[in-house]
């Protein structure tokens, strides 16, 4: 079966690949073909929407899920596991759990994905670099997986103050590494990416 004649669109992005601590986050957004995005504006890559704006769209994002509109998940990796297994293998592993869990059968969509992401074999697939700012449904998973990140990082900011992860969300900023050469790493840092700070 042709993309033309695929019944759904999927797209999925990943946020949180480079930094020294956290989980990554896999987005994966599921729309009819014919999805009007008129009902969700403002959709495009998450590093280039403001804070502000992102937030709005994921509400509306998770209303129009209750509505029946569209659906999505957002999979995270921890830090442990991407030490344990590398970040390629988790964010792999998080696509899977992400199509899994929205219950899609490869026949009935199409996949968009951005940058070198792939899903399993059996999906007909499209890899779009920069895909976050091609695709509005690439960029809507890409939203999907910040915010959900970001509000994670937020919350454990709390139990690892020394830290300042509500700050820089545990990307290697200057004061993050000084932080780091500082307390050492706590249980959210991603022990193999921290090897040069400590």
């Amino acid at each position: 079966m042709g993309y033309k004649q695929q019944k759904t669109l999927i797209g999925i992005d990943e946020a949180g690949r480079g930094p020294l601590a956290g989980p990554v986050a896999v987005g994966v957004v599921v729309v009819p073909k014919k999805f009007d995005w008129k009902l969700i504006s403002g959709v495009g890559d998450s590093k280039r929407v403001s804070p502000k704006k992102r937030a709005e769209i994921f509400h509306r994002a998770k209303e129009l899920r209750k509505e029946g509109k569209l659906d999505f998940m957002v999979v995270m990796g921890s830090a442990k596991e991407i030490d344990k297994k590398g970040i390629v293998v988790v964010i792999r592993s998080c696509i899977q759990k992400g199509l899994k869990k929205l219950n899609v059968k490869p026949e009935e969509c199409f996949v968009k994905l951005d940058g070198a992401l792939r899903a399993p074999s059996e999906y007909q697939q499209e890899t779009i670099i920069k895909g976050d700012a091609k695709e509005l449904v690439i960029g809507l998973a890409s939203i999907c997986a910040k915010e959900t990140r970001d509000t994670y990082m937020r919350e454990i900011a709390m139990q690892f103050p020394a830290y300042d992860f509500a700050v820089h969300k545990g990307y290697g900023t200057k004061r993050h590494r000084d932080l780091i050469k500082r307390y050492g790493v706590s249980d959210e840092h991603r022990q193999s990416f921290c090897r040069n700070c400590i």
